[in-house]
C-alpha cells in the first residue's frame, strides 16, 4: 500500500541539527552582547583580579582562532586584542570565528567526521565549543552583575530560548 504525502516525513539529519546548535549557540553569544549595558563592557573585576567582560569576549574569539589555526585549511580571522577591542569589533569578530568554524564543522561532518588537533571527533568538537562560550557566558553575566551592570530578566531568560533563537 503506497504510503501517502501527508504521511511522508523527511528524516531526522544529525548533521544539521549540530550545524543548527551550533549556530543558536552563537546568536545566543550575539544576543548577550546586544543586550549588554555599554558601561559593563570594562568594567574592573570587584577584585580587582581578573579578566573584564571585553577580555573574556576576546579570549572567546582567540581560542576560535587558535582551534582554527590548528586546523590550517580554514579562514583564520585576526586575534583580538582584550585591552583595545570595542564591543562592536568583538561581535564582527565573533561573528567571523564562527562563519569560519561552521565551514570547517560542515566540512568535518560531510566526510571523515574528524578536527585536525581535537580528539575524539567533530560532534565532541562542537559539544566542546559550546560548552567553552556558555561557560564564558556565565562569567559574563555574573560579572555584569557584581560590576553594577547586571542583565535585564529578559536578556537572562532569553538566552536559554534556543527554540526561538
Amino acid at each position: 500500500m503506497p504510503v501517502s504525502p501527508k504521511a511522508e516525513k523527511t528524516p531526522f539529519d544529525p548533521a544539521r541539527a549540530l550545524l543548527v546548535s551550533y549556530g543558536t549557540n552563537e546568536r545566543i553569544n550575539q544576543f548577550l552582547l546586544e543586550n549588554l549595558e555599554p558601561n559593563a563592557w570594562r568594567a574592573d573585576p570587584p577584585t580587582g583580579k581578573g579578566r573584564t567582560i571585553a577580555a573574556i569576549v576576546a579570549h572567546l574569539h582567540n581560542v576560535r582562532v587558535m582551534w582554527l589555526k590548528s586546523v590550517k585549511d580554514a579562514f583564520i580571522p585576526e586575534q583580538l586584542d582584550r585591552h583595545t577591542v570595542e564591543l562592536s569589533e568583538a561581535r564582527a569578530a565573533l561573528d567571523q570565528s564562527y562563519r569560519a568554524l561552521h565551514d570547517v564543522i560542515e566540512r568535518a561532518l560531510a566526510t571523515d567526521g574528524r578536527i585536525r588537533g581535537f580528539k575524539p571527533d567533530v560532534v565532541s568538537f562542537v559539544g566542546y565549543l559550546i560548552a567553552h562560550d556558555a561557560h564564558h557566558r556565565g562569567q559574563i553575566s555574573m560579572l555584569a552583575r557584581q560590576t553594577g551592570h547586571p542583565l535585564s530578566k529578559k536578556t537572562d531568560f532569553g538566552m536559554w530560548e534556543w527554540g526561538t533563537r
